[in-house]
C-alpha cells in the first residue's frame, strides 16, 4: 500500500474587502485540522487567497494587478509554507500569478512535505469573456486578465507517487485527465470557483452544476485509473454565489467524500495510490488498448466540423 491521506479544505466565501493574512489564518486553521486528522496532503482551491476577481470588471490595469502575487511564497503567505513545513504535509493551492517579465496566469502550485514547491501548472482552459458583457446577470472575465496556461498538463514525483494539476474549467475537458493519464498520473488534484448558477443558461439550478462538476471529473477519474481531488471555493462573495461540493475521487470513479457546506470545510480520506494500477493494467492499459491512428482530430481541428450534404 502507498497510502497519502489527502484532506480536501474547502474555502466559504471570501468577500471584496478580506486581506490576504486574514484568508491565510483561515488555511492555517483548516491545516491545523488537517494535522489532528493525520493528512499527508492539503489541497486548497483555485484563487485560495482572494475572492474570484474576475466578476469585477476593470479598465485600470494597476488595480487589477493587486490580485496578483509577484512571487511565491511571500510575506503574506509565508505563514502556510511554515506551517506545513512544521507538520510535514504536503500541499496545493491557487493563486493569480504574476510573473516578472509581465505575463498574468491562474497557476496552482504542490509543495512537498519540506514545504518545497515540486509543480507548478498554469490553466489552459480560460472560460468567460474579455470584455463587458451586458446580457450577463454577472461578469466571467478571466479571458481579460489571465492569459491561457504555458505549462501543459506536467506531473510530479513526490510523497511516493505521481502527482498532477489542473484548475476549475480544466476539469471538465477529457484531454487533460488524458496527457496526465499518459505519463502515469496516480492523482489529479485542482481547486475551482464556480458559480451556482449559470446566468446563460436561464439561471442552470446549483444541483445541476454539482452534478457536472462531479460527472466531469468522475469520468476523468475512471478512464485513467487515478484519484481525484476537486475542492472549491464556495459560498456567497459579496453576494455571488459559488457552489460547494468538494470531492475526493477514488480510481473507480466513485465519491468517496464530499463536502456538506458552502462554508470553510475539510474532508479527508485516505487513499491507496496501489489502487490506481488495476485500470491501468487492464481496461484502461493505454499501450495495448490505444488506436492513435484514429484520434488525429483531438489535435488537428478546434472547431466543430460537420460533415457535407448529400
Amino acid at each position: 500500500m502507498r497510502t497519502v491521506t489527502v484532506a480536501g479544505a474547502q474555502l466559504g466565501p471570501i468577500q471584496k474587502a478580506e486581506s490576504r493574512e486574514q484568508v491565510v489564518a483561515r488555511m492555517i486553521d483548516l491545516m491545523d485540522q488537517a494535522k489532528a486528522k493525520g493528512a499527508d496532503l492539503i489541497v486548497y482551491p483555485e484563487l485560495a487567497l482572494t475572492t474570484f476577481f474576475p466578476r469585477w470588471y476593470m479598465e485600470d490595469q494597476a488595480e487589477v494587478d493587486k490580485w496578483f502575487e509577484k512571487e511565491m511564497p511571500n510575506a503574506a503567505t509565508q505563514p502556510l509554507f511554515d506551517r506545513a513545513k512544521e507538520y510535514g504535509m504536503g500541499m496545493s493551492f491557487g493563486y493569480a500569478e504574476l510573473t516578472p517579465d509581465g505575463h498574468h496566469f491562474n497557476t496552482s502550485i504542490l509543495t512537498d512535505k519540506t514545504g518545497r514547491i515540486v509543480g507548478k501548472y498554469r490553466k489552459t482552459h480560460l472560460p468567460g469573456h474579455a470584455e463587458f458583457d451586458t446580457e450577463r446577470a454577472f461578469q466571467h472575465l478571466e479571458k481579460r486578465y489571465f492569459e491561457p496556461g504555458d505549462t501543459g498538463f506536467p506531473v510530479f514525483r513526490t510523497m511516493g507517487g505521481i502527482f498532477g494539476m489542473c484548475i476549475c474549467n480544466d476539469r471538465r475537458w477529457p484531454e487533460v485527465y488524458r496527457v496526465m493519464g499518459l505519463q502515469g498520473v496516480e492523482m489529479v488534484v485542482l481547486g475551482y470557483n464556480t458559480p451556482s448558477v449559470n446566468s446563460q443558461k436561464g439561471e442552470e439550478a446549483g444541483d445541476k452544476r454539482i452534478f457536472h462538476s462531479n460527472l466531469s471529473m468522475q469520468a476523468g477519474a475512471y478512464q485513467n485509473s487515478t484519484w481525484v481531488v476537486g475542492i472549491a471555493k464556495a459560498g456567497s462573495e459579496d453576494g455571488h454565489p459559488l457552489m460547494g461540493g468538494s470531492v475526493i475521487i477514488n480510481p473507480d470513479g466513485e465519491i468517496m467524500a464530499q463536502a456538506k457546506t458552502e462554508d470553510d470545510e475539510l474532508i479527508v480520506h485516505a487513499c491507496d495510490l496501489d489502487d490506481t494500477i488495476f485500470g491501468k493494467e487492464t481496461i484502461f492499459n493505454f499501450a495495448k488498448h490505444r488506436r492513435i491512428e484514429h484520434y488525429g482530430l483531438i489535435t488537428s481541428q478546434v472547431g466543430v466540423v460537420v460533415p457535407p450534404e448529400k
